[in-house]
């Protein structure tokens, strides 16, 4: 008995379902037929990727993205400031003339930290209508002139200076004052105020597979030199195996304490009109201001070429657009930019070496 069961549980299982159901007794009518159409799941739609807004690169806290941006005042002294500390973290770098030809730095954070950053100096007037366009950032400085501290304190920034949060700034040991002054942009990122703007984009950034703007022509390098008694010279180069353009000041490549090579992906040449600030710095030197409201000449170095063009901005609160000869706004490399700040006439594009003709040799 057990083995004939064991049989009929096998024939049974044998028998197509179609014969099965129709065998089971319930109605006369036969079963449908099983369908053959396979079901598909749908893929999921990929999740947008976030970019930092002044770096184009994407953002691995999406958090961040309601960060404000923070402005840190640099000194550059060729002797007393450098190394600098931080310098090379910035997402974005400003370069400004101040007095005798030197030059000083608007380091801006957002989409990472500096912990430490510095030496931190003095400000400018040249600041406020530079940071005006940034959504009320916080700005870290270690003051300045009576006139100067008053336009500062009344722009359309977070005063997070030395003067207004003493607890956030050190002396560093090895250094000399002025230029021993640090502080840390991630403890006054906490300190910003919850009426704070996001950081804006600045820039346009080209996408994944996107050509380099039309009218790009190759460039090996600049060359900048601020002129007055300093006469500071800068040089960007190109380096094609880190696909950046690396930095020299003063003859020496400029490096930041741990020995890095300052360099960005773009180095944008804006070239504007300076005039006198009605202020003196304290050896009695008159202070230059930044014309950064209105339109002149600009020169956009970025993928190992050069993209001629123009700069324009309406008022102190708008964005700088960057145009080529084309008419096309220019779009960037994502990754870090330093804005140059130079008068016209004071930089010099480095054009590719031309090829040397093959030498024959000739036998006699």
């Amino acid at each position: 008995m057990r083995r004939s069961r064991l049989t009929a549980l096998v024939a049974v299982a044998a028998v197509p379902l179609g014969i099965l159901a129709a065998c089971s007794g319930g109605g006369d009518e036969a079963a449908p037929a099983p369908s053959s159409t396979i079901p598909v799941t749908a893929k999921p739609e990929p999740e947008p990727i976030v970019v930092a807004p002044l770096t184009g690169l994407p953002l691995e806290d999406d958090a961040l993205l309601d960060r404000p941006a923070l402005v840190v005042k640099v000194d550059n002294h060729n002797k007393d400031a450098r190394p600098q500390v931080g310098l090379d973290l910035a997402d974005v770098v400003y370069e400004e003339l101040v007095e005798g030809g030197a030059t000083r730095f608007a380091a801006v954070f957002h989409s990472g930290d500096a912990d430490p950053v510095g030496p931190v100096r003095s400000a400018r007037t040249t600041d406020v209508d530079l940071t005006a366009n940034l959504n009320r950032p916080l700005f870290a400085w270690s003051g300045a002139n009576a006139g100067v501290s008053r336009q500062i304190r009344s722009a359309a920034l977070v005063d997070m200076g030395w003067d207004a949060v003493p607890k956030e700034y050190y002396r560093a040991k090895g250094r000399r004052a002025p230029n021993n002054l640090f502080t840390r942009t991630s403890r006054l990122f906490e300190l910003a105020p919850d009426d704070v703007g996001a950081a804006p984009a600045l820039f346009r950034f080209r996408g994944e597979g996107d050509a380099v703007p039309a009218g790009a022509t190759p460039a090996e390098g600049l060359r900048i030199n601020f002129g007055g008694s300093t006469n500071l010279s800068v040089e960007w180069t190109w380096d094609a195996g880190t696909d950046r353009w690396v930095r020299t000041q003063a003859g020496t490549p400029h490096t930041v304490e741990d020995g890095t090579r300052i360099s960005a992906e773009n180095v944008v040449v804006q070239f504007v009109r300076y005039v006198n600030s009605g202020f003196v710095d304290t050896s009695g030197a008159a202070s230059p201001e930044a014309e950064m409201v209105g339109e002149g000449e600009v020169w956009v170095l970025t993928a190992g070429r050069v993209v001629r063009g123009t700069w324009r901005r309406s008022a102190a609160g708008v964005l700088t657009v960057y145009t080529a000869s084309t008419g096309a706004e220019i779009a960037l490399t994502p990754g870090r930019t330093w804005v140059e700040l130079p008068r016209p006439g004071q930089a010099t594009v480095i054009e590719p070496t031309p090829p040397q003709p093959a030498v024959r040799s000739t036998d006699f």
